[in-house]
């Protein structure tokens, strides 16, 4: 980053006060009336309540429409592991995202724990506090556990946005690309540059929606997973297949799609040059992809690229999927996110995209036309119609797949975020 673009990224969160985020208040204070409703004696009403059913809880406060963005600090964006206090301009930034977008109050909590036991079990014992949790910057494979283990022990929806925003958006991605390019996805051969939790969650992400688990072959550090390897734990091993494959330059040869979710500068021009015609790249490391733009293109002018900088064309950013999932999670007052409700957003992602954007939206990205098509295969994140298009399908999923606790909201679609206080 430019000398100049990290002091404004300091100056902007130190100014004109620290941090991202402020409480505000939804009730009138200017009474002693009103302070002997919001506080004492008038508070005990509503505890009362809740004491008698749980449930009052979503009455009474506004544990439905909080999420808490949680992380213990192990893998913070590209930084690695910094401690928790470190991640907490990342998890307010995350704060800041689910307001502005989908009107969803948030509380930023990061944890010290001496194991993932003992963080799974801290979280265990706050979740009733809030509507959903929404897990950041944990490193793989512990992040695994932890994500299972607090889906079973929580009433309330978690969700790691490093595992399946990220999965949802590249799902959803990839399947235009391949239609723009006359692919099958069932047919397509696809390798993945990286094993942890992104690429984990993206390969069986993908395979919900079709692609077959034969013709994908991921690679960790040590090269490509296969049958023959002895040292890889359980969530790699799902993904070892029967090959004499051993390298991304093997397993690139002929491959349809390349998937980075690694470091940059990991796939060469000359790897690039050997995959199939009209090939699928979606190079994420970030901020510097696994091949750069220019000499992706360069190399092929038969190809859909992808990265995850704004700066490019077709950007795989969260910000398109984990604010409207919980959205919708949350005005189901659903259980869980589960696979019926992360496909279900995978193709709303996908058919938006398909569509004219708006006039606000094109002048907000430079003027230039927005239409499907090779650099248009993602919608932008300042798209007002991912609110209701994105949420609705998730809401719906819940509905229909049995974990949402209240019926399709009548409130949709909606008209603006005015309806959460937002």
């Amino acid at each position: 980053m430019a000398e100049d673009m990290k002091q404004a990224a300091l100056d902007y969160h130190e100014n004109p006060v620290p941090g991202k985020l402020s409480v505000t208040i939804t009730k009138p204070t200017e009474t002693a009336r009103d302070l002997s409703l919001a506080y004492s004696p008038g508070v005990a009403e509503p505890c009362r309540e809740i004491a008698k059913d749980p449930e009052n809880a979503y009455r009474y406060t506004g544990k439905g429409n909080l999420v808490a963005v949680i992380s213990d600090g192990s893998a913070i964006l590209g930084l690695g592991n910094l401690g928790p206090l470190a991640s907490k301009p990342v998890m307010e930034g995350k704060g800041l995202l689910f307001k502005r977008f989908a009107g969803i109050n948030s509380v930023d909590v990061e944890v010290e724990s001496e194991s993932p036991q003992a963080f799974i079990d801290t979280v265990a014992r706050i979740a009733n506090t809030y509507g959903g949790i929404n897990l950041e910057d944990i490193k793989a494979p512990e992040c695994f556990e932890i994500e299972r283990q607090l889906i079973e022990r929580c009433s309330i929806p978690v969700f790691h946005d490093d595992q399946h925003g990220t999965a949802i958006v590249t799902a959803a991605g990839l399947l235009n690309a391949l239609e723009l390019q006359g692919k099958d996805i069932a047919e397509a051969k696809i390798v993945c540059l990286g094993a942890g939790a992104a690429a984990t969650a993206c390969m069986k992400l993908i395979i919900a929606c079709g692609a077959q688990r034969d013709n994908i072959f991921v690679l960790d550090r040590k090269g490509v997973i296969h049958s023959g390897r002895d040292d890889l734990n359980q969530f790699k091993a799902m993904f070892a297949i029967d090959t004499d494959k051993r390298t991304l330059d093997d397993a690139i040869d002929g491959a349809d799609v390349f998937i980075g979710v690694s470091g940059p500068d990991l796939l060469s021009g000359d790897q690039l040059s050997k995959m199939a015609a009209n090939p699928v790249v979606f190079a994420c490391s970030n901020p510097d992809p696994e091949i750069s733009p220019e000499l992706a293109h360069q190399t092929r002018t038969d190809l859909i690229m992808a990265t995850g900088r704004s700066d490019y064309p077709n950007q795989v950013n969260n910000v398109l999927g984990f604010p409207f999932i919980f959205r919708g999670a949350l005005d189901v007052r659903a259980t869980q996110i589960n696979e019926e409700m992360k496909v279900a957003a995978v193709h709303a992602l996908k058919d938006l995209a398909k569509e004219e954007a708006p006039a606000d939206v094109v002048a907000a990205y430079g003027g230039a036309a927005l239409s499907f098509g090779k650099e248009y295969i993602l919608p932008k994140p300042m798209d007002s119609r991912l609110l209701n298009v994105v949420s609705a399908a998730v809401a719906k999923a819940a509905v229909d797949s049995g974990v949402a606790q209240l019926p399709y909201p009548d409130f949709y679609p909606l008209e603006s975020l005015d309806h959460f206080g937002a």
